[in-house]
């Protein structure tokens, strides 16, 4: 009898997850991991922030603590904060109660409940539903968008040959979409690129917005990163708040408490009229109770207490300008190794202007290859890094294999 499975295809591995197995696999005693955009310590370790010790400490003490059911909307004390985080405590739509918030299994369940609820219930300007996503994005925002039935298309975005954001591109690209087109957005701290739109610029891009009244799908997983504040970080999304562009945030709590496998996130849809929200929000609702029902608990409270309790808050942003400033530290470190200590041929000024935690080297896939396959060093083959993957005793290394890779020298 033969397997009721055997014409199921093999699919295609994650890039970046498979990084994660080909450099557990390795055995070299100088491997060094920057594929996957998860934070590090000076010893190259998961790093517990300080604040979620006091938080998890918290809870434990907490006589009322259970393992009780959230609602379908999710923790219930966890939804304005992570709102206020974003929009800020002045925020008129916040105050005028025009926000519908859920809580997501991180960003990426945000990203897909988004999806399937804009596919479902948005008027886009063509029976295709395309969608606009930047040149280059995050890659798994493509399978996501088109398991809704979404088509993602790019905008021009990131310039290759200047390290630097293609502003006019990206404003003709809004100005050639169709009117009302969705145009999917990094918050802050661009992923791959490293590259952001500059304040002034976030202005002139929002008057496009307003004038093709388009729809801004913002996609926040750096809050905090990209400055080490999470309110100068939160600039585009209040800004597009306030000038009351349609839109919506994809809000994720991996990266800035460091709870990666707790998936903490939350959606929010920004309404033009608060008497929207609550039929907004049960569609929502609906759409979480066919997929999953309800949202993990745990995470949930954690990220409650470090956005409420005044004292475990305070403790929060010192551990997010630690992670920030660490990886500025790196960034500034190899920019100074490639050019004074190896004087690297090329210019490298792009490390320092990208922010967050990951950066375009500008390398091609060749010595992408050599970086993997000789110096045992893991990158995507954009030659995008995680500079958290980066310390004090990997940089000198990092930098000496990216000047031979420059040169095309041999080992």
């Amino acid at each position: 009898m033969s397997d009721v499975w055997k014409d199921v295809p093999m699919a295609s591995p994650d890039m970046i997850l498979q990084l994660v197995v080909d450099f557990k696999n390795d055995s070299d005693s100088k491997k060094v991991n920057l594929g996957v955009g998860a934070y590090r310590d000076e010893q190259g370790k998961p790093w517990v922030l300080p604040s979620v010790h006091q938080a998890i400490d918290r809870l434990h003490k907490d006589p009322n603590w259970d393992h009780e059911y959230l609602t379908l909307a999710g923790y219930q004390p966890f939804l304005e904060p992570s709102a206020t985080l974003l929009f800020g405590k002045d925020s008129a739509a916040l105050n005028e109660k025009r926000i519908s918030t859920n809580q997501m299994i991180s960003g990426s369940g945000s990203v897909h409940i988004a999806s399937e609820i804009l596919a479902k219930y948005y008027q886009f300007p063509t029976d295709r539903k395309t969608i606009y996503v930047s040149d280059p994005t995050w890659p798994n925002h493509y399978p996501m968008l088109e398991l809704a039935g979404l088509h993602p298309e790019t905008y021009n975005y990131y310039h290759p040959d200047t390290f630097s954001l293609d502003f006019d591109g990206f404003k003709k690209s809004l100005k050639d979409a169709p009117n009302g087109s969705v145009f999917l957005m990094h918050a802050c701290a661009h992923n791959p690129s490293g590259v952001d739109p500059t304040q002034d610029q976030w202005k002139e891009l929002v008057k496009v917005f307003k004038e093709k009244k388009h729809f801004a799908f913002f996609d926040s997983a750096y809050q905090g990163f990209a400055s080490g504040d999470p309110d100068k970080d939160a600039f585009a999304v209040r800004l597009f708040e306030s000038e009351r562009v349609p839109m919506l945030v994809c809000q994720s709590f991996a990266k800035n408490t460091g709870l990666y496998g707790e998936r903490i996130g939350a959606l929010h849809f920004v309404l033009h009229d608060a008497k929207f929200a609550e039929q907004l929000q049960s569609q929502v609702n609906a759409q979480m109770r066919a997929e999953l029902s309800t949202c993990p608990a745990f995470g949930a409270r954690v990220v409650t207490l470090l956005l409420t309790d005044p004292e475990i808050h305070q403790q929060w942003l010192k551990d997010i300008k630690t992670m920030s400033g660490r990886i500025m530290e790196m960034r500034r470190g190899l920019y100074d190794l490639l050019v004074n200590k190896y004087k690297t041929p090329g210019s490298w000024e792009h490390i320092l202007k990208q922010i967050g935690m990951f950066s375009f080297l500008g390398l091609n896939r060749d010595q992408c290859d050599r970086l993997t396959n000789e110096g045992h060093i893991y990158l995507v083959k954009t030659s995008r890094i995680s500079v958290a993957g980066l310390n004090p005793d990997n940089l000198d290394y990092v930098a000496s294999w990216i000047d031979k890779v420059v040169r095309g020298s041999k080992m």
